[in-house]
């Protein structure tokens, strides 16, 4: 029989209980930012992959945004932000440029 997951006791004092509430709450305010971030680039992603170059450039310029507030707030970092901004330019600059030589 596997052993269960042992159950997290309650903190006794007042400062532990307090920081289970902040933490909960931080760990919501978190995790929607995170949701926020990957939608934001999955966005441009799709746009890029249907070929709209003007709808992916428009969601770029959005998904910079929160990237950046993303990046800032700490919840992932900066250079990641910052790697994953530089490639999806460069997903969105290819589309752009891929247009132009098919034209």
């Amino acid at each position: 029989m596997a052993s269960a997951k042992p159950k997290k006791k309650n903190p006794r004092l007042a400062s532990g209980r307090k920081r289970v509430r902040q933490d909960t709450k931080l760990n919501a305010a978190n995790s929607s930012l995170r949701s926020k971030y990957r939608t934001a680039v999955k966005n441009v992603e799709k746009a890029v992959a249907a070929g709209d170059k003007t709808k992916a450039a428009e969601l770029f310029a959005k998904a910079q945004s929160v990237v950046d507030i993303v990046a800032d707030k700490g919840i992932f970092h900066k250079n990641k932000a910052s790697r994953d901004k530089s490639r999806l330019a460069a997903k969105v600059k290819a589309l752009a440029t891929a247009e132009k030589a098919a034209a």
